[in-house]
This record gives structure tokens, C-alpha cells and sequence, in this order.
């Protein structure tokens, strides 16, 4: 379990790494509006595909918006992505999403990751928290595009309720489960 556990951080550390090298700006103004600018588009994509979405977003305490996780690996990998809270349209924070695998993969990809918290409490817990862990902190209800348009009365009573979206379309049957999530100092 130890080495499984190595293997995640160091697949989580290669991929955030590779990541943030680049064309990412050195002044933290700039990246700032350059997130910023990413999840006003992954927003306007969002509710593009899912007119429902815009809905729940509505009735949602807060919005945590990743524009882009890169996933990258062989047999382990990991991905890792930046985003913004959202609370009331305004950017309330800055944070990375991080997680690891390992097992039969190859490849490399590209996502958007959006969670709704639908509850002031929920929204609370993830604020206050040093590093939160989907599954663990809170459970994450997944929602795909044809589930979206019809969403289940359990769906919409649950506190957290996340989409992913890769270029292929909205993601289903995907758990979020150990995917950890931490503010940035930007």
C-alpha cells in the first residue's frame, strides 16, 4: 500500500511539473486573469451543452470551475489542473486539483472539472479546509449530460454535484474519489 501510494504522489508531482512549466506568467496578477479568463469560457462551454447546468449553477452556494486538468501517463499517471470558487459570479479563490492511478493507461488528455455546492455547509467545509479530498471530505455526485437533463430527485438533494467534460463530451460513470483539491496563493 506504501509503494501505491509513492507512485500516486510522484505520478501527481511529474504531471503537476510538467504543467506548470511553460508559457505560465511569472507575475501572479497575470495568472489570476488568465484562470480567470479559462473558467469564464469553461462556464459559457458548460452551459452551451447543458442548459440544466445553468440551472443547478443558480441555485448552487458556489461554483469551483477547472478549465483545464491534464491527465498524462503510462501504466501510472496522474493529472493535475488550476481553477477558481466562484460564489455569486465573483472569483472567491484560487485552487489545484491533483490526483494519481495507477493501472492499464497510456496516454494523455485533457479535461474541464466543474463542482456545484449546492449547500452553504458544504461550501463552508471546503473553504476551511487545509486540502480537500473528494470521497472523503464530502462525497461527489457525478452528472452526465443526458443525466443532466434530467436530473434525479437524490442528484439535486446531494451537496456537491460535479461535471466533467473532456473534447469528447461530458463523462459518465467517472468518481472523483481521492482526487485532492488545495488553495493557491496567487
Amino acid at each position: 500500500m506504501k509503494r501505491r501510494n509513492l507512485l500516486l504522489v510522484c505520478s501527481a508531482g511529474f504531471v503537476a511539473a510538467c504543467s506548470t512549466t511553460g508559457d505560465a506568467p511569472a507575475d501572479p496578477a497575470a495568472k489570476r486573469r488568465e484562470i480567470d479568463a479559462g473558467v469564464d469560457g469553461a462556464l459559457a462551454d458548460l452551459y452551451a451543452r447543458s442548459p440544466s447546468a445553468r440551472e443547478l449553477s443558480a441555485k448552487a452556494a458556489g461554483i469551483l470551475v477547472f478549465p483545464k486538468i491534464v491527465s498524462a501517463g503510462f501504466i501510472i499517471g496522474g493529472s493535475y489542473g488550476q481553477g477558481a470558487l466562484r460564489k455569486g459570479g465573483a472569483t472567491a479563490g484560487y485552487y489545484s486539483v491533483g490526483a494519481g492511478s495507477v493501472g492499464l493507461l497510456a496516454g494523455a488528455q485533457s479535461k474541464a472539472m466543474y463542482l456545484l455546492f449546492m449547500t452553504q455547509d458544504a461550501l463552508k467545509k471546503f473553504e476551511d479546509s487545509k486540502g480537500w479530498t473528494a470521497g472523503v471530505d464530502a462525497s461527489v455526485v457525478m452528472i452526465d449530460e443526458g443525466a443532466a437533463a434530467s436530473a434525479s430527485t437524490r442528484t439535486m438533494a446531494a451537496p456537491v454535484i460535479g461535471y466533467v467534460r473532456s473534447t469528447e463530451g461530458f463523462m459518465a460513470n467517472l468518481s472523483l474519489d481521492g482526487t485532492k483539491f488545495n488553495k493557491l496563493t496567487l
